[in-house]
């Protein structure tokens, strides 16, 4: 069993309360919009890091994470992105490649909506844990944690922080 934190959109603020949140992860996974590097190198200092960068990443972070980041966790194929839509609509960049071959999970940032959706016909479970930084328009800043047992995907929780 493999324990996930997940995160979004921190735009360079990192809330103490992470730490204290995915403090039984294995993981943590960040899907872009880091803001600064500070950022990543404390997630990196705590876990294992995986992550993708966003639209207001910089060079820095663009030559350290991918666009996209295709992985498999114990049996589930994984698809980190921080542009790629949703189910019913997906990004243009997207939508040829998922349509093809899909994965079982995909995981997206960007929007700062936390979604949790199922495309029936991809059988690809879509997940967005919203923003936790600061900057944006949401009013909750939120993560989300889960485990991945084998093929299967459990225990998904939403974590709302402190407000904006």
């Amino acid at each position: 069993m493999t324990k996930i934190g997940l995160i979004s959109d921190t735009h360079s603020y990192l809330d103490e309360a992470v730490f204290k949140h995915f403090e039984h992860c294995d993981e943590i996974w960040h899907i872009g919009d880091f803001g600064n590097a500070s950022v990543a190198d404390q997630l990196e200092g705590f876990k294992p890091l995986r992550g993708v960068y966003g639209n207001i990443d910089d060079q820095e972070l663009r030559l350290r994470f991918p666009e996209d980041l295709r992985f498999t966790c114990e049996e589930v194929d994984v698809w980190l992105t921080h542009i790629g839509g949703y189910p019913g609509k997906y990004a243009p960049r997207i939508k040829k490649k998922i349509t093809e071959d899909p994965p079982q999970l995909f995981i997206t940032g960007h929007s700062h909506i936390l979604k949790v959706m199922y495309d029936q016909k991809l059988k690809c479970l879509h997940l967005n844990p919203g923003a936790a930084g600061k900057q944006g328009w949401h009013k909750v800043r939120t993560l989300m944690r889960f485990e991945i047992n084998g093929n299967k995907i459990d225990h998904l929780e939403i974590i709302e922080l402190a407000g904006r």
